[in-house]
């Protein structure tokens, strides 16, 4: 078999309506948009929402929450994805970003508690929670703050 031999299966493609082509083709004239209206006239219809005038289901809902524009957003990292990295290495956010366990800064490095560390590793961070701490120094290595 050859790719321009290929076929799609029988009655998987059917071919558009064209409407608007006269009226032996059942979908002339008005081309399926009814009489008269809103609808029926050319770049008619409304925005995406819009409820006739009703007030619309989106102000309708009470607003909940608050986002702190201020936040620190740190990217976090587990501790068990640091093993991927040699003996003795100091690993770096730039380092991390690199290998691809971090995608953006945003405000810093946050390393987590979760998982085993089998190697010592001297590890730069923003932030470490205490469990990521003692496994990092259980392994071997070091925690700095940077």
């Amino acid at each position: 078999m050859k790719l321009h031999e290929l076929r799609a299966p029988e009655g998987s493609t059917k071919n558009r309506k064209r409407r608007g082509r006269g009226t032996a083709t059942g979908q002339g004239k008005t081309g399926g948009r009814g009489m008269n209206g809103q609808k029926s006239r050319s770049g008619g219809g409304v925005r995406l929402g819009f409820e006739g005038g009703q007030m619309p289901l989106y102000r309708r809902l009470p607003k909940r929450g608050f986002t702190n524009v201020f936040a620190t957003e740190y990217e976090t990292v587990n501790v068990d994805k640091l093993a991927r990295f040699e003996a003795g290495t100091v690993v770096t956010p730039e380092m991390m970003k690199e290998t691809g366990l971090v995608k953006k800064y945003r405000d810093g490095v946050k390393i987590l508690g979760n998982g085993e560390l089998k190697v010592a590793l001297t590890v730069q961070a923003n932030k470490f929670t205490k469990s990521a701490i003692e496994k990092i120094e259980a392994a071997g290595g070091k925690a700095e703050v940077i």
